[in-house]
């Protein structure tokens, strides 16, 4: 997501990573410069996004060592509560974002600070997400519900438009014609789908003749349990 977000804003980076091949490659197409420690990193940078795995959050604010002039978190999972926990009197922010930012076309959730309602590192933070999405913010309450549905969202959307890849393949077109007919056809929906307002029943409507092809392809994905196989997805993030 880190690397997804850098693409998308496409500016050079400071980057550190365990892993420093993989921050060498996004050095080499952004351009700035790898770092040596998370300690370097928060004595050099503006403020810290924090990328890693949340198990790491405890370990990487102590190797950061209260340095950091703000933080930015993606972790997700991981409250403003844990982050104030770990960072003390460090300034936070929690987005929550989904990869098309990569594009400039993701969404990112933001979590409204109860605690800080004027800090300017929340409002540099929003600014600096608008650049590669739509943001939203909400109550952190919802937070957890919000990354159910967005944050999960491309895989989901990738796994439906391969399952339609793979339909029109076994009925005859070539796979490369299936994949432009079907991404195409996602991104025109979802604009349409913007553009009513999201009016679903509206667009749906818009398509399906009584008694028609639509119609008779609707009912057999309401019989393979499509609505109910999404509500079970979003129940096992929840759990989780």
């Amino acid at each position: 997501m880190a690397s997804a977000l850098a693409r998308g804003w496409g500016d050079p980076v400071l980057v550190y990573d365990a892993y420093r091949p993989r921050a060498e490659a996004l050095v080499e197409q952004l351009g700035g410069e790898v770092v040596a420690s998370n300690a370097e990193l928060a004595q050099r940078a503006d403020a810290v996004l924090l990328a890693h795995k949340p198990a790491g959050l405890e370990r990487v604010a102590a190797e950061l060592g209260g340095a950091a002039k703000g933080v930015i978190s993606i972790l997700g999972g991981v409250p403003l509560a844990a982050l104030r926990a770990a960072y003390g009197a460090t300034p936070v922010v929690r987005m929550i974002p989904s990869v098309p930012v990569e594009v400039r076309q993701g969404v990112t959730c933001h979590a409204r600070d109860a605690q800080d309602t004027s800090s300017e590192l929340e409002a540099e933070a929003i600014a600096l997400f608008q650049r590669v999405g739509l943001v939203v913010s909400l109550d952190e309450a919802q937070m957890d519900v919000a990354t159910g549905l967005m944050s999960c969202a491309p895989a989901y959307v990738a796994l439906v438009a391969e399952a339609q890849v793979d339909a029109g393949v076994r009925a005859g077109l070539p796979a490369d014609v299936a994949g432009e007919l079907v991404a195409a056809n996602i991104g025109g929906t979802a604009a349409l789908l913007q553009a009513r307002g999201m009016d679903t029943l509206a667009v749906r409507r818009a398509v399906t003749s009584p008694g028609g092809i639509t119609a008779r392809g609707l009912a057999a994905l309401e019989r393979g349990g499509v609505r109910a196989a999404f509500d079970d997805a979003m129940q096992a993030v929840l759990a989780r």
